[in-house]
């Protein structure tokens, strides 16, 4: 009776274990926390990139972006928040613009800050997250996790999907895709490198892909990757990155 005993709490922990590996929800929670965890309630971070600077900061539930531009002109700094509207200031001088360019420049600012930071906003509300399985890329095992967006607070662009595949023993982020809509459509690959970790917070760079053919779908792209089907499109760098933890 007492072996039997065993070997049943043995099974329930095993089949708790196996239960655990495949819940796409404990997957992302362990990627966040290895990324940053905790470091991501409250920050202050600012970043070149694409001769662009930009200002993030976050306060738990609040948040103001700002990017700036300099050129021949002068500076153009474009921010909003969490509790204030848009606002372009040029040279120190308010500007109004229309509300449908205000609201391309916010698409485009978010979509930065969303990559930067990743996997940090991957546990956001409008986030519906399933497991696809376990798969090897290079040798080295990941979960396949697919991450779609409810119409309500997911943007503009909800409709685009994602996959995003989690090194099954480091739980960070190796490569991501994601299949967009906008002007024509199309697919992405990428793979990170450089990662770094400043003020307790990872950032990766990444090499940018596309299908060298069409007729591939997003779900296949890891393995077009490794049988060289992707052509490399650009690489996406993060660079002069300073953290301040608040």
């Amino acid at each position: 009776m007492f072996r039997i005993t065993i070997t049943l709490i043995g099974l329930f922990l095993f089949l708790s274990c196996e239960t655990d590996q495949k819940d796409p929800q404990l997957i992302i929670d362990k990627a966040i926390k290895v990324s940053g965890g905790s470091n991501y309630d409250q920050f202050e971070l600012e970043f070149d990139f694409r001769k662009r600077h930009y200002i993030s900061k976050r306060d738990f539930g609040t948040f103001t972006y700002q990017r700036i531009t300099r050129d021949s002109i002068g500076e153009i700094r474009d921010t909003y928040s969490s509790q204030e509207p848009f606002r372009r200031i040029i040279n120190g001088v308010d500007v109004a613009v229309p509300d449908s360019l205000s609201q391309r420049i916010e698409n485009s600012i978010n979509s930065v800050n969303y990559f930067v930071l990743l996997p940090y906003g991957l546990n956001d509300e409008a986030v519906n997250k399933t497991y696809l399985g376990e798969v090897v890329i290079r040798g080295e095992n990941y979960q396949k996790i697919k991450v779609t967006f409810s119409e309500e607070g997911g943007g503009d662009d909800f409709e685009d999907i994602f996959t995003y595949w989690i090194h099954s023993e480091t739980n960070v982020v190796d490569y991501l895709a994601y299949q967009f809509f906008t002007n024509g459509g199309g697919l992405r690959f990428r793979e990170a490198y450089n990662p770094r970790t400043i003020n307790g917070i990872r950032f990766v760079d990444y090499n940018n892909y596309k299908p060298k053919s069409k007729g591939i779908d997003l779900t296949e792209l890891d393995q077009a990757f490794e049988k060289g089907e992707l052509e490399l499109l650009s690489k996406i760098e993060t660079e002069n990155i300073s953290v301040v933890n608040q």
